[in-house]
């Protein structure tokens, strides 16, 4: 499974970490996701989606139904 977020469409993003001497190593920025179900009254189901703490917040503001519309458009999800 990736580290991608099924409503904004973020995923890992990579850099250096860098000591004291200034030796760079290559390290991962990893996404804060969390797996949630969400209730869709116009379909009368539940739905699982990996979202990540943005995309909760975009939820509680405009709601599930219009979040998942714009998904669609956008091919993020099926």
């Amino acid at each position: 499974m990736s580290k991608v977020c099924e409503i904004t469409g973020k995923r890992a993003m990579f850099g250096n970490n860098v000591s004291f001497s200034i030796n760079k190593t290559r390290r991962r920025f990893n996404v804060n996701l969390s797996k949630k179900r969400f209730y869709i009254p116009e379909e009368d189901r539940w739905v699982t989606l990996k979202v990540s703490a943005k995309a909760l917040k975009i939820i509680n503001k405009r709601g599930i139904s219009a979040v998942l519309k714009e998904a669609k458009a956008e091919g993020l999800v099926k």
